[in-house]
């Protein structure tokens, strides 16, 4: 008989929290023992009850996800922990790792292959969305003191895909900035619509041309595009 990884979770937006549960419940290898909003719940539980792994978001509404996994590690060392979050910046995904994270993966696009992260996660693994293996590999070269590689095939693919002559992104206008530095900190459209008082649709509207010209397809890309043009700290 297999044994189900038991998988708790916290996660402050409804919506996200809904679809990861959905992803969890279908997958018969897992299950999903507990959900909860905030750290301090997350944290009670936890206290009284043994789970495999534990789903992290980092910005949570009482106190930090990094928090949470810190505590975690101390109440629960057996207990994998994994970072689902829109931060993919250097300085939080390093601390989530220092913090005792084992994997970290961007919101946008994770839903579809959560249950195999987990699986992977639970296996001794340390599953990672792209942008952040790439920049943990960057963070270890510069320390390392080691050049990336640059491999003839991939300065052909980058040739092919970025003619001669290619121009900076059309810059964004000051809402589509103003929009984009509220996502890149953990909004969601209808919070970045009451605080710039526009609806929710408004926000989708400037979210679709930030994506046309930055030449990206989601809000991670979005970020991590727009910190390498020095556009968002």
């Amino acid at each position: 008989m297999t044994v189900e990884t038991q998988v708790a979770l916290v996660e402050d937006d409804t919506g996200m929290r809904e679809r990861i549960a959905r992803v969890v419940d279908a997958d018969p290898s897992l299950s999903l023992a507990y959900c909860a909003s905030n750290a301090a719940d997350i944290l009670g539980w936890l206290a009284d009850n043994a789970v495999d792994v534990l789903l992290v978001d980092l910005g949570l509404p009482d106190r930090p996800g990094l928090q949470v996994i810190s505590q975690c590690r101390n109440m629960q060392p057996a207990c994998a922990v994994m970072v689902l979050s829109i931060f993919g910046d250097e300085a939080n995904m390093v601390q989530a790792f220092e913090a005792g994270a084992s994997g970290y993966l961007l919101k946008d696009g994770t839903e579809a292959d959560l249950a195999t992260h987990i699986r992977h996660l639970r296996a001794g693994g340390s599953p990672m969305s792209p942008v952040i293996a790439r920049k943990l590999l960057r963070r270890w070269q510069a320390h390392s003191g080691a050049a990336p590689a640059q491999p003839a095939t991939a300065t052909a693919s980058a040739a092919a895909a970025k003619p001669a002559g290619a121009v900076t992104p059309e810059r964004l206008s000051p809402r589509e900035f103003e929009v984009l530095d509220l996502v890149s900190r953990g909004f969601t459209y209808v919070e970045v619509g009451v605080q710039m008082g526009v609806s929710a649709s408004t926000v989708q509207t400037h979210i679709r041309n930030i994506y046309g010209k930055l030449d990206v397809h989601n809000k991670s890309e979005a970020v991590f595009e727009a910190r390498n043009l020095g556009w968002l700290p």
